[in-house]
C-alpha cells in the first residue's frame, strides 16, 4: 500500500530536463515517487526518490503554476508529464491535481503531452478529447502477458485497459504513440511477445513505438530481486546481463549496466522487422542508446498544436 505524504513544492513547477529529447520542453512532476511501483523503474535510482511505497504529493502545484506562467519570458507551447512519475497514478488527490493542471494548461492554449502506464479516468479522457488538437499521448506498454505485467508492473493499469483507453483517445482525435520501454531481455524480447504486441497496437491506430531495452542500476537490481517473486522468471532475465557492459547514457552523465551492443541491436532489429510488417515506425532514443542510435524518441511529440504558428513547429517536428 502506497503511503502519500502531502508537501508543498518549493521549486518551480515548470522545470527543464537534461534529456536531449526534452531540451526545449518544460516538464512537470506532480509527485516524487510513483504509486505504480514498477519494479524496473529507473527513477528508483534518483536522489529525489522518496523510497519504496512512498509518494510525495505536491499540493500547491496548480497555485504555483498559475503564478509562475505569467512571469515566463517565453510562453511554452507544450508541457511534458512527467519525467520521473506518472500523472495518472491510482491516488485520488494526484488524479484531481492532474485534471486541474491539464485543464488550466489546455484552456490557456498550451499543449499537453504525457506518458502513462496508468488508468486514465473517464473525466480526464473527456478533457483530453475536448482539446485533442493540443494533446499528444504515449502509452507505456511492455507486454500483453498478464503474468509478466503483474510481476513487473504490479500497480499499473492492465495491458488490456491501457490498450482500450489508448484506442478510445485515438478515436477521439488524440494522437497516441506507444512506449515499449523497457524491453525485458529473455522475457519480452522474443517474437512470441513482440508480434501480438505490435499487432494490438496497430489495430487500435498507433503508428509509432519508442523502444529501449532494460538497463540496470543498483537500485533497480535491488528492487527486482526484492519484489519479483518468480525467481525463475527473474533469473531468466538477469542472466542476460552476465556479459553486459557499462554504458554512459544521457549525454554521458549517467552510467548503467546494459546488454552488450550486439545483443541490443539484435533485439531492435527483430522488433523493427515485426513492427514494419504492421505498418509501425520504431524510434530508438540516443539518450538511452548512444552506441546504437543518433535519433530521438520524440517523447514530447511531433505534431504541432492546431493553433500554433510556424515559429512553434520546432518543438514538435522530427
Amino acid at each position: 500500500m502506497t503511503e502519500v505524504f502531502p508537501i508543498e513544492r518549493k521549486s518551480a513547477v515548470l522545470t527543464p530536463s537534461s534529456l536531449a529529447c526534452l531540451a526545449h520542453v518544460p516538464t512537470v512532476n506532480l509527485t516524487a515517487g510513483c504509486a505504480h511501483e514498477c519494479r524496473y523503474c529507473y527513477a528508483r535510482g534518483y536522489l529525489t526518490h522518496p523510497g519504496e511505497g512512498k509518494v510525495r504529493f505536491y499540493t500547491n502545484t496548480l497555485a504555483k503554476l498559475r503564478a509562475e506562467l505569467p512571469r515566463k519570458r517565453k510562453r511554452p507551447t507544450t508541457v511534458y508529464f512527467s519525467p520521473s512519475s506518472d500523472p495518472f497514478q491510482p491516488i485520488p488527490e494526484v488524479l484531481d491535481m492532474a485534471y486541474d493542471v491539464f485543464r488550466f494548461l489546455l484552456e490557456s492554449g498550451i499543449g499537453v503531452t504525457f506518458v502513462t502506464k496508468g488508468r486514465i479516468p473517464q473525466r480526464h479522457r473527456a478533457l483530453l478529447a475536448t482539446h485533442a488538437a493540443l494533446v499528444q499521448g504515449r502509452i507505456g506498454l511492455t507486454t500483453l502477458d498478464p503474468a509478466v505485467a503483474t510481476a513487473f508492473e504490479p500497480c499499473a493499469a492492465t495491458p488490456e485497459v491501457r490498450l482500450a483507453q489508448a484506442g478510445e483517445l485515438i478515436g477521439a482525435g488524440v494522437p497516441v504513440d506507444a512506449r515499449l520501454d523497457p524491453i525485458l531481455p529473455g522475457l519480452t524480447d522474443g517474437a512470441d511477445c513482440l508480434e501480438p504486441l505490435c499487432e494490438a497496437l496497430a489495430r487500435i491506430g498507433v503508428h509509432t513505438i519508442a523502444a529501449s531495452v532494460l538497463f540496470l542500476r543498483p537500485a533497480v537490481t535491488g528492487s527486482l530481486r526484492r519484489h519479483v517473486e518468480d525467481k525463475l522468471m527473474l533469473n531468466r532475465m538477469l542472466d542476460n546481463f552476465a556479459d553486459g557492459e557499462r554504458l554512459a547514457i544521457h549525454a554521458g552523465n549517467s552510467r548503467v549496466l546494459a546488454l552488450r551492443t550486439s545483443a541490443r541491436l539484435e533485439i531492435m532489429d527483430r522488433l523493427k522487422s515485426i513492427a514494419h510488417r504492421h505498418g509501425l515506425e520504431i524510434l530508438v532514443c540516443a539518450c538511452k542508446n548512444p552506441d546504437i542510435s543518433s535519433s530521438s524518441c520524440h517523447i514530447s511529440g511531433r505534431r504541432p498544436p492546431a493553433n500554433s504558428g510556424d515559429s512553434q513547429l520546432g518543438l514538435f517536428k522530427s
